[in-house]
């Protein structure tokens, strides 16, 4: 018996033995060289035996695919990967009856002295033609032949750095942005009617300044699914790449170094034509007070008096009477009463406290692009031509900001909600509604200052006789005291020594001229009251007080508004 039981102890022994020395050898066949003897010559040799991975099995179905599958046709369709590097490509490229091919598209890297800075400088040239600025060059993929021909382009957004409560100024990111705009645009050369799906894949999504919210077909998780305008994003890609240059309308494109002149013609061509099909209008707002009510009736007349006819959308809150109502809509205006909108970064009871009311107007969604103008503004020349520009183009402020008294805009119901969950963690530099909007569009079309002159001149100018402007402007911004609030007979800034930087007389008699022009029943909405009057003569004794040399309180007035004071 007992040797029945050592006999089957050691078949055992031997059975886990042999399978101990099968199991190492596979790891040694693994993770090691394998010496072998080579029969054919008569000392052995040796062979070495390296371990290779398999090959990658790329992703038959992967999530973005399966979430713009209902979006396309019942065909074979060619997708463009962009910002994916080669060791994650097989966690993006499909395979399968309905892939055609998949082209990866190469990054070229960016210039070491390229920075947003760059892109967005403090200060350019603009007063001489013969030093025209030009913006550095965002290295972008040429795609040629069909691997410029894509359905669908999928691209990993990088976020390094995104936050909710600052605009991103980040030069990759719009590298990746523009990228994938110029890939859906030059795929939607070949069909006019062309459709071309861009999915976004990152927690921060694309910039809406390049693609458009509304152009939103779905969102799940980091996975953004969009179907872009391409002539939008088209006419956007003709844009500078930054405020380091002005952005001539496409109407007015000339044919730049080192493009083709043919392809320059079709853009200009083809952004006329839709340019036609839309619906334009110039846009101003009123709140809290009736004390711009003048000055948007000024505005109104200045535009046709530059002899445009288009649109012009007044938005006014319930501080606006219906004796004024009256005078807006004679004056032009179409009116629309919407709700003001407190700042949140503003204190309470200050001049800027309800100013973010002016988002508002990407509400006026009847329109396809507006003009937005501030109401202490005339225009001197026609600017219709500013509708040719996308969003959001505007004239420089300072620094590397943009001034929001003239804006071109495109009115958006999710624009709108975007801004207003954003207008609680983007704080503004000023409590306004510019200093919310310049991190909000970090990126932006610069006009020309000749749209919006502001009428400011320096503390270190104390004499009026070098305080004009160009007699070429087209609007010129009323900052200080506006002239409707003020004796016609002289600038009364000139009385105040903390608002002396905004007087000028040839500049005040300029909006009198718009003044002189309009209807008796216009101009009485210009009128003098008991308050405004107390404060210019209150005014006149400080200047006297003061000394200044200008000496504006011995002018005798002759104001015929002095005649018909209002209660």
């Amino acid at each position: 018996m007992g040797a029945k039981n050592n006999s089957s102890t050691r078949k055992i022994f031997i059975f886990y033995l042999i399978l101990m020395t099968f199991s190492f050898l596979g790891l040694v066949l693994m993770f090691k060289p394998l010496v072998l003897l080579n029969p054919m010559i008569s000392s052995p040799s040796i062979i070495e035996i390296r371990y290779t991975s398999p090959a990658p099995v790329l992703n038959r179905n992967p999530r973005w695919l399966r979430l713009i599958r209902k979006h396309l046709p019942d065909r074979k369709i060619r997708v463009g990967l962009l910002n994916i590097a080669e060791n994650e490509l097989e966690s993006y490229e499909a395979i399968g009856p309905s892939i055609l091919k998949n082209v990866h598209v190469i990054l070229d890297p960016l210039p070491k002295d390229l920075t947003w800075k760059s892109l967005f400088p403090v200060w350019i040239d603009e007063d001489h033609t013969w030093h025209t600025p030009k913006c550095p060059e965002v290295p972008l993929p040429r795609m040629e032949g069909t691997d410029a021909d894509v359905d669908v382009v999928v691209v990993k957004m990088p976020c390094d750095g995104f936050s909710e409560s600052k605009g991103l100024r980040d030069v990759f990111r719009l590298q990746v942005n523009l990228a994938a705009a110029n890939l859906a645009v030059e795929s939607g050369r070949r069909n006019v009617d062309r459709t071309v799906y861009v999915v976004f894949i990152g927690s921060c999504g694309p910039m809406h300044e390049v693609f458009r919210c509304d152009e939103r077909v779905r969102r799940v998780g980091e996975y953004w699914v969009y179907r872009p305008n391409l002539e939008k994003l088209k006419q956007k890609l003709l844009m500078p790449v930054g405020s380091c240059q002005i952005a001539p309308p496409v109407a007015q494109l000339v044919l730049l170094p080192g493009k083709d002149q043919e392809a320059w013609r079709q853009h200009k061509n083809e952004s006329l034509t839709s340019f036609g099909a839309q619906r334009v209008a110039y846009v101003t707002l009123l709140h809290s007070s009736e004390v711009y009510v003048c000055g948007a009736i000024a505005l109104a007349q200045s535009i046709r008096q530059s002899g445009s006819t288009h649109d012009m959308i007044l938005l006014h809150d319930d501080s606006v009477t219906n004796t004024s109502r009256i005078g807006l809509s004679l004056a032009g205006w179409k009116l629309r009463r919407v709700e003001r909108i407190r700042s949140p970064f503003s204190q309470k009871g200050s001049y800027n406290e309800w100013n973010y009311s002016k988002l508002r107007v990407w509400q006026v969604t009847d329109y396809d692009k507006l003009v937005f103008i501030d109401a202490d503004f005339i225009i001197a020349k026609n600017i219709d031509y500013l509708f040719f520009y996308p969003q959001l183009s505007a004239a420089g402020n300072n620094k590397v900001l943009f001034n929001s008294g003239v804006m071109v805009l495109e009115p958006s119901s999710c624009l709108f909600e975007d801004m207003m969950l954003k207008s609680f963690k983007i704080e503004s530099y000023n409590g306004g509604d510019q200093g919310f909007l310049n991190e909000y569009f970090v990126w932006w079309h610069r006009l020309s200052k000749h749209v919006n002159t502001m009428k400011y001149f320096g503390a270190e100018t104390n004499s009026d006789k070098t305080r004009h402007l160009p007699e070429n402007l087209e609007g010129i911004h009323y900052l200080g005291l506006k002239p409707w609030l003020c004796y016609r007979d002289y600038d009364c800034n000139w009385d105040l020594k903390t608002r002396r930087v905004f007087a000028s007389e040839s500049v005040n008699e300029r909006w009198w001229k718009v003044y002189d022009k309009m209807p008796k029943k216009l101009k009485d909405y210009c009128g003098l009251n008991r308050k405004m009057e107390k404060n210019i003569e209150r005014w006149r004794k400080i200047a006297k007080l003061n000394g200044f040399p200008e000496r504006h309180w011995r002018i005798q007035v002759k104001d015929p508004r002095k005649k018909n004071i209002l209660n």
